[in-house]
């Protein structure tokens, strides 16, 4: 094993060792439900001993899988498989919206008749949630496409939306796909998730397959329950020590964007382990997960544990069987942190790459807050930024708008009591600070969207924002200027009207 010490830009220490050497593994898994756990030794998903070869070999070979390859093995009915090698993969959730939705169907009845079946109905999971709440009448034509197309194929997971004026009186629907599919129990250990959405990702979380793909594959998809995939290389991320209570799983990800760049796991998948990583909740895995695209990433993955059995409990009834990398696994390359000397974090613009302490950009001004989306719209993530606001007693200086991701989440901030806050809502106390009234939920202005969606940038303004990118135009306005930061960092910027360490407030 060749290691290298570096020492980054921040003050954090990390140890970033290129290695294809073995690393533990989980003796067993579980057959999980909601309700039961049965430990069970498994040998499929494992490579077999190989039979033996002609005479001019060494003899028998076994080859440990990673995580990424067991599942993808598994769903592949392989007993092994290596990086590179191109498989035939049953999947066992299809998600799309309304962006990809109208393409993708197109493309299935083209391909397949005008009057085909999906492979299975109950394995499609259709959730509106990008341009939703618009007087756009092509944006509004696309949920109308949705609609028509669950009715005609009788699809089970049809999340509607049919009054646009109040989102509370459509009982159906959800908000942001990637934290509604978590909510609503179609995240699972060891399964394949496919989705029209590049953050498709995030559902790496429970220790499954998840990557976003365009609407070609969709609509084959959507045919036949089956997509060819390359399987990716493993890079692994070891993060260890304690968290402090000033950072948060978005600085984690902002911290390794930084170290690899935007291209350094491109078609990889990057597993995360680590001490700190098994003390994250299920949110602030997904939001660890949710950016592994921005680093180029195929997929992203934590292994299954306690927490995410007990996230799972009452939101499924169906089996899962989570899997673990072996000890013989091989990994391209192993990054390790001590998460304990980290601070926080912002992305500059114009890329998610541009790493800066928050403290070494107190003099940037800024005109806005946005907090919100997959990323950023949770309710762990309104519970941070409302902890800041309270630990300050202050004001707002900066207009700061508030999109939860789902109804779900929206209802948490207007019923949940914050931790010492005396019994006080998160939605009292963004009232106190003088925020926006929480928005509709929805993917809001994180991509733009059209003109008249809420906290969209429609000027060349500054922006902290809990988003996952800040490219240009992303928000809105091509010469806005997006500055990624956690719901602790955006909250304290807000109170300043500058880019601000939340240890100001925090400490």
């Amino acid at each position: 094993m060749a290691s290298l010490t570096i020492f980054p830009s921040s003050s954090a220490f990390i140890k970033k060792d290129v290695s294809l050497s073995a690393f533990s593994s989980q003796p067993s898994f579980y057959v999980k439900s909601s309700k039961k756990r049965v430990c069970k030794k498994i040998a499929s998903v494992m490579a077999p001993q190989q039979s033996e070869r002609k005479p001019s070999t060494t003899g028998s070979v076994k080859t440990g899988l990673t995580l990424t390859e067991k599942i993808l093995a598994r769903a592949s009915e392989k007993t092994q498989l290596v990086p590179g090698e191109n498989v035939w993969v049953n999947v066992d959730i299809l998600m799309t919206h309304d962006v990809c939705g109208p393409g993708a169907f197109g493309i299935f009845k083209k391909e397949f008749g005008e009057n085909a079946k999906v492979w299975d109905r109950e394995k499609v999971v259709i959730i509106p949630d990008h341009y939703i709440f618009t007087t756009d009448e092509r944006a509004n034509r696309n949920v109308d496409i949705l609609r028509d197309f669950c009715t005609e194929q009788n699809i089970k997971y049809f999340y509607d939306i049919k009054d646009l004026g109040n989102f509370k009186a459509n009982p159906d629907y959800k908000g942001v796909c990637h934290v509604a599919l978590a909510q609503e129990g179609h995240c699972r250990p060891g399964e394949v998730l496919l989705g029209t959405d590049s953050h498709t990702c995030t559902a790496g979380a429970f220790g499954q397959f998840a990557t976003g793909i365009g609407n070609t594959d969709a609509g084959f998809v959507l045919g036949t329950g089956k997509l060819l995939l390359k399987v990716p290389p493993t890079l692994r991320f070891v993060m260890d020590g304690e968290m402090p209570d000033y950072l948060l799983a978005k600085d984690l990800i902002l911290q390794i964007i930084g170290e690899i760049s935007v291209a350094g796991a491109t078609y990889k998948a990057m597993e995360f382990v680590g001490t700190t990583v098994e003390s994250l909740t299920m949110e602030e895995r997904m939001t660890l997960c949710n950016m592994v695209v921005e680093a180029g990433g195929k997929n992203g993955v934590v292994p299954a544990d306690n927490t995410t059995y007990k996230y799972l409990e009452e939101k499924t009834n169906l089996p899962y069987e989570p899997v673990y990398s072996d000890g013989q696994a091989r990994f391209l390359q192993e990054y390790k942190f001590d998460v304990s000397k980290l601070e926080p974090l912002v992305a500059k613009p114009h890329s998610p790459d541009n790493r800066a302490l928050a403290r070494e950009c107190k003099d940037v001004k800024i005109d806005r807050v946005y907090i919100g989306s997959c990323t950023g719209g949770k309710t762990e993530d309104f519970m941070a930024a409302a902890k800041v606001f309270l630990a300050s007693g202050k004001k707002v200086k900066v207009p700061t708008f508030l999109v939860p991701a789902t109804q779900k989440v929206w209802m948490d901030v207007y019923s949940l009591p914050v931790p010492g806050s005396g019994g006080k809502t998160c939605s009292q106390i963004f009232e106190e600070a003088g925020c926006d009234t929480p928005a509709s939920p929805s993917c809001g202005a994180c991509l733009g969207g059209p003109r008249d969606t809420y906290a969209r940038m429609n000027e060349p303004q500054v922006c902290v924002s809990t988003t996952n990118r800040n490219f240009p135009g992303r928000m809105g306005h091509k010469e806005g200027q997006v500055y990624l930061a956690s719901p602790y960092t955006a909250a304290a910027s807000a109170l300043t009207g500058f880019v601000t360490d939340p240890r100001e407030f925090l400490q």
